[in-house]
């Protein structure tokens, strides 16, 4: 029992080195990608973005190195639900979101098409090395859309801390270390409890560790919400969904093939619904409090069928 406590406490102690360490890490790099002269539209879209995925990132890389794949796939599409039925559920709940056109009509649609996608990959049971570079390939290739559109809507990014280039290295380094013991503590830990507990894999990939390593976007979502700027949660959230599927099971594909248990079709299929709910729901332009409250019930639903089956 006590061992067991120890491991929740370790896993706590991951989630939080996650969270900072991804927050320390888009601190130093922006501020060197400033000192260098990059625009900070592109930092802004680059750096700043990823960072919100560092943790799946870190977290599903290290559970595929370590032969737990049911982590890796469950930690990407969970986080991805999540982010749709939980976090925009909550935000949309506390004030209604204004949702852009681009997000409707672009990024939306874009983030079910690139879901579907890696479902296909995964039906032969394994996402290969020439899929995950396919992945890359499209990611790249919505950066570039990102950065062309909003230079051409003369958007702002938002600022990046100051700091020395000196101090700014240290952060980044000290930043990526921590990212990466913490996916280290998470996965480690998850992959014990679920052990202890008589939980598999994947159901512990698909919450507990897609839960934890969301709270950036959690955070920076319901405070958004809370200080009326609720405006700006839907494209990160969008956003970081479409990073999540090319850019982190892209990278995990490329260090290591990541088996794809068929267990897993029905999540991604919650997945695409939530993504065409989402897109239901916005299209007269906001996400209503209703929305949001359909949101939390389905998740709720979801979960109940996770610990039933």
């Amino acid at each position: 029992m006590i061992e067991i406590i120890l491991n929740i406490l370790f896993l706590g102690l991951g989630f939080a080195m996650l969270a900072k360490g991804s927050d320390w890490f888009v601190d130093g790099a922006a501020s060197i990608a400033a000192k260098f002269k990059i625009p900070q539209l592109i930092i802004g879209l680059t750096i700043v973005a990823m960072g919100t995925s560092a943790p799946e990132a870190a977290v599903s890389i290290t559970a595929a190195y370590n032969g737990s794949a049911d982590i890796t796939i469950g930690n990407v599409i969970g986080s991805n639900i999540l982010n749709v039925f939980i976090i925009l559920g909550l935000a949309s709940v506390i004030i209604p979101i204004a949702v852009s056109k681009s997000t409707l009509r672009i990024d939306t649609p874009f983030m079910i098409a690139v879901s579907a996608l890696l479902l296909i990959f995964g039906l032969n049971e394994t996402v290969e090395l020439y899929e995950g570079i396919i992945m890359l390939v499209i990611f790249a290739a919505y950066i570039v859309y990102l950065i062309v559109q909003a230079k051409k809507n003369k958007e702002e990014a938002e600022e990046t801390k100051n700091y020395s280039v000196p101090v700014a290295i240290l952060l980044t380094l000290i930043g990526l270390g921590v990212v990466i013991a913490g996916s280290k503590f998470t996965v480690d830990t998850a992959t014990f409890l679920a052990g202890k507990m008589g939980l598999s894999e994947k159901f512990i990939g698909l919450t507990v560790v897609a839960l934890g390593t969301s709270l950036p976007e959690l955070f920076t979502s319901v405070t958004a919400a809370r200080k009326g700027n609720a405006d700006i949660a839907i494209g990160n959230i969008v956003g970081s969904n479409i990073l999540n599927i090319l850019m982190v099971v892209g990278l995990s594909a490329i260090i290591i093939p990541v088996p794809f248990a068929k267990d897993f079709i029905f999540d991604f299929g919650v997945a695409i619904a939530s993504g065409v709910l989402l897109w239901v729901f916005s299209c007269k332009g906001k996400l209503k409090r209703w929305s949001g409250a359909v949101f939390l019930l389905c998740y709720a639903l979801y979960f109940v069928k996770l610990l039933i089956i």
